[in-house]
């Protein structure tokens, strides 16, 4: 019950890593608001899980603001907040990714950050407390070819995590990332192209430990960082990655 008391948003909770860490929080003690795009699914699993669901488009404002306010309908101000909700182009050479790919990747993995930072971190400051939990990736630290885009937002967001670290750390606000290595998520077959045994098997072979990063993993990381436990930890961006980046 590491998250006794603690209210949290999961942005991308729906599914994937952010459904595992939906889980995790709930299962730790947490209030959870699940805040997805795709409003059905995130209505379906908080009926499943005992929560509270909201459509939300993290890269437009309004959107946000009214993520916000379903938030303060709830629970109020969030403890936490976790920006899991992220997209990739296709595996594609740099110059032959569309420009609406381009956008897309910019405005959900990047603007989506800039606008809940706007959002909710000054009544974080009022409060003097808060927990910010980027979710970036390993394509960030040690990036694949064709997808250079995503990759270059994922170093954006890791940046942008400990840039917004130092300078909220003196008001109590802890931010911090976690950086998997591709999982068992909806984005599995665009990071790869396609989903063959020949190619999972050419993956997974850049993985010391031999296995995808999955909900759970990021589960189990995220209500750490999370956590009281990491009350000194700010600015990491730790890798749930079974050695990739070694």
């Amino acid at each position: 019950m590491r998250l006794e008391g603690k209210t949290a948003i999961v942005t991308g909770g729906a599914s994937g890593f952010g459904a595992g860490i939906v889980r995790n929080f709930l299962a730790e003690g947490a209030q959870v608001m699940i805040a997805d795009v795709n409003g059905d699914a995130a209505s379906t699993l908080a009926e499943e899980l005992g929560c509270a669901a909201c459509l939300v488009d993290v890269s437009d404002r309004a959107s946000v603001v009214g993520l916000k306010l379903a938030a303060q309908h709830t629970f109020g101000l969030p403890d936490i907040i976790v920006n899991n909700a992220g997209v990739t182009h296709l595996p594609s050479l740099l110059e032959e990714v569309t420009e609406a790919d381009f956008d897309r990747v910019l405005a959900v993995n990047c603007k989506s950050v800039y606008l809940t930072a706007q959002t909710f971190v000054p009544e974080m400051k009022a409060r003097g407390s808060g927990a910010i939990l980027n979710v970036a990736s390993t394509a960030g630290v040690s990036p694949r070819p064709k997808l250079n885009w995503y990759n270059a937002s994922k170093g954006w967001m890791i940046t942008a995590t400990k840039a917004m670290a130092v300078e909220l750390a003196p008001v109590g606000i802890r931010v911090n990332a976690l950086n998997p290595v591709a999982g068992e998520t909806p984005l599995l077959t665009s990071f790869m192209g396609e989903d063959t045994p020949e190619i999972r098997a050419k993956f997974l072979s850049t993985i010391p430990l031999g296995r995808f990063s999955t909900p759970e993993d990021m589960g189990n990381a995220a209500a750490f960082l999370c956590s009281d436990e990491a009350s000194m930890i700010t600015g990491a961006c730790l890798e749930v990655d079974g050695g990739r980046c070694i």
